[in-house]
C-alpha cells in the first residue's frame, strides 16, 4: 500500500476531510490531495510524523511502501527470498536518504531495482534448480 493509500484510508477511518486533515497539518488542500493520489510525497520528515500524530497512526505506516516487496519476495522465494529483500531495502535506503534525487528519480531507481530482482531470481531459480524438479514442474 503506497503511502497516499494509507493515508487516505487513516484519514476516512477517523472521519476527517481532506480540508479538516489539511488544516490540523497546517498544509494545502491540494497538498494533502496531492498525496493522497500519489502525485508528491512529503518532502520533509517532520510531515510524516505531524500526519501519523493527527490521524493516530504510527509515521513508519505512513513512510514505509516496502512491505509489499518484501512480503511478494517471501512468498515467491521463502525466508531466504524475504530476507534478501530486506536486505536490499536496507541497503538501499542509503542512496535515498538526503541525495539530490528527485521523487520521480527515486522511484524509478527503486523500480528498476525491483524489476532486476525479480529477473535475476527467476534466472537463478532456472539456472540452479535440480533436473528432476524442473521435470515435475513442467
Amino acid at each position: 500500500m503506497t503511502f497516499g493509500e494509507k493515508l487516505r484510508e487513516s484519514r476516512v477511518k477517523n472521519g476527517m476531510t481532506q480540508s479538516e486533515l489539511a488544516k490540523a497539518a497546517n498544509l494545502g488542500l491540494n497538498t494533502i490531495s496531492n498525496y493522497e493520489s500519489g502525485k508528491t510525497y512529503p518532502k520533509k520528515r517532520e510531515v510524516y510524523d505531524t500526519l501519523a500524530s493527527i490521524l493516530d497512526v504510527n509515521a513508519d505506516y505512513l513512510r514505509n511502501e516496502n512491505e509489499e516487496f518484501i512480503t511478494e519476495a517471501g512468498e515467491k522465494h521463502g525466508y531466504r527470498g524475504k530476507r534478501q529483500a530486506e536486505q536490499l531495502v536496507q541497503e538501499i535506503g542509503g542512496l535515498f536518504a538526503g541525495g539530490e534525487l528527485s521523487d520521480d528519480e527515486m522511484d524509478g531507481v527503486m523500480k528498476a531495482l525491483q524489476d532486476i530482482y525479480w529477473e535475476c531470481k527467476a534466472e537463478n531459480r532456472k539456472k540452479y534448480t535440480p533436473k528432476k524438479l524442473k521435470q515435475a514442474d513442467e
